[in-house]
């Protein structure tokens, strides 16, 4: 008997390059491999593809007739069970094409958003998923209803028996999916709640945030277990890791930080999928410090680092101190990227870690200056000050003061400058 459980679903793969596309947005044959990636992340495989140009998507079936036809011709002679199409598909062009071609037809979109639902393991993460899924699915009912929609027009041409409430149970469907959004987003608020808590209990016990960011499969998950011996699954796939992990990381003697695994990003990721992940993502807008990690074993790094530093900035994050980490440089022939701020390893084998520990270390400190402080008794109350908005190296009580080391940033620099013993105000230029 032929075992059908790990039997893998075929798949064609069809994309347009259209002239009125964005350039980005056009299908190529680096997003098509891309697309192939995602299908065998998905569970299937991709056995045939195609593109084609033309000026616009045809606006009944987004690919022209010949093509059209060209594809079910590939679907048939290949028996696949599956259309995907590297372009964002509208509801009605979805539902004909299943028409045309006989299969189930998905959109890069769709197919991202079934990998999400595979992959979240928190609930959390399920959240944002179940969000994502009925965000994608309410324009698309219109098109699923069509064939109740046609059974109720009028002028008389439904036969007997074939009325029925099409457009009455469409808008039930409609309200029952915005009610599920509602209460979605209501719970994700609990979530950023939660976390609003937990980060501000960090800032209280003075605990840098590094997130870690990049292109999906450019390594994110293999730098945190490296760096902090953690055991998170890290496979050569794309979208391996969806749900935040985050782990305690000592950089000096003085200094621990907090490393932040994220989802990997992608190119014509959907926008309501960075929407529903913002929960998760928003943690970049407060993290101290950014790793962009580059897979620059990849021939398309340029392009995919563009991307990242694309998707940062709309999450509002741009002006965060930033190291870019060419990761896989064991894998590369080339000359290495140099400069400020730039660390190249290799994950795999550990070379430059001390590297990147260094870089974040001086990151992490160039905004900081270490100062030993006597405080008056008088000034004690500053010491819950220094707890709560410093690190606090030392504390010794003695018969006339307060002795304390502690890092402080600029801000707070400024308040206790004037118990550092024999601190001199520094004159500026013109004083000269």
């Amino acid at each position: 008997m032929e075992n059908t459980e790990n039997k893998k679903e075929r798949a064609v793969l069809a994309g347009l390059s259209a002239a009125c596309f964005d350039i980005h947005e056009r299908s190529d044959e680096v997003s098509m491999e891309e697309l192939a990636a995602l299908v065998d992340t998905a569970g299937g495989v991709a056995v045939a593809s195609l593109i084609q140009n033309r000026p616009t998507p045809d606006p009944r079936c987004f690919l022209g007739d010949g093509k059209v036809k060209e594809l079910k011709a590939l679907i048939e002679a290949n028996n696949c069970d599956l259309a995907v199409f590297d372009n964002e598909l509208s509801p009605s062009q979805m539902r004909v094409l299943g028409e045309e071609l006989g299969v189930k037809v998905l959109d890069r979109s769709g197919l991202i958003l079934d990998i999400f639902a595979q992959r979240a393991q928190t609930r959390e993460g399920q959240l944002q998923v179940e969000l994502a899924q009925y965000k994608y699915l309410l324009p698309r009912l219109t098109g699923m209803w069509t064939h109740l929609v046609r059974q109720t027009a009028s002028g008389g041409s439904s036969p007997i028996g074939t009325r029925g409430p099409g457009e009455t149970q469409l808008e039930t469907d409609r309200r029952h999916i915005r009610r599920k959004i509602q209460k979605l987003e209501e719970e994700l608020a609990e979530v950023r709640k939660v976390r609003s808590t937990q980060r501000r209990r960090r800032e209280k016990n003075s605990m840098p945030v590094v997130a870690l960011v990049g292109y999906t499969n450019a390594g994110k998950s293999t730098i945190l277990n490296y760096l902090t011996g953690a055991d998170i699954p890290a496979n050569n796939r794309l979208f391996d890791t969806l749900d935040t992990t985050t782990r305690r990381l000592r950089i000096d003697d003085s200094m621990e930080v907090l490393l932040s695994d994220t989802v990997g990003f992608i190119r014509k990721l959907p926008t309501h999928l960075i929407e529903a992940f913002k929960a998760t993502l928003e943690e970049l807008s407060y993290a101290d410090v950014l790793l962009h990690v580059i897979d620059i074993s990849n021939p398309e790094w340029e392009e995919q680092a563009r991307i990242v530093d694309e998707l940062i900035s709309q999450l509002g994050a741009e002006a965060t101190p930033c190291i870019r980490v060419y990761n896989k440089c064991d894998a590369y022939l080339g000359i290495l990227p140099h400069g400020e701020n730039i660390v190249c390893m290799s994950a795999k084998s550990g070379e430059g870690a001390d590297r990147l520990i260094q870089a974040l270390c001086d990151q992490l400190c160039s905004s900081k200056n270490t100062v030993s402080l006597q405080l008056p008794y008088s000034a004690a109350g500053l010491i819950d000050t220094l707890n709560r908005e410093a690190t606090v190296l030392r504390t010794e009580y003695t018969d006339k003061c307060i002795e304390c080391d502690v890092i402080v940033t600029p801000e707070l620099f400024g308040k206790v400058k004037q118990y550092i013993p024999g601190y001199v105000e520094p004159k500026e230029e013109w004083e000269e």
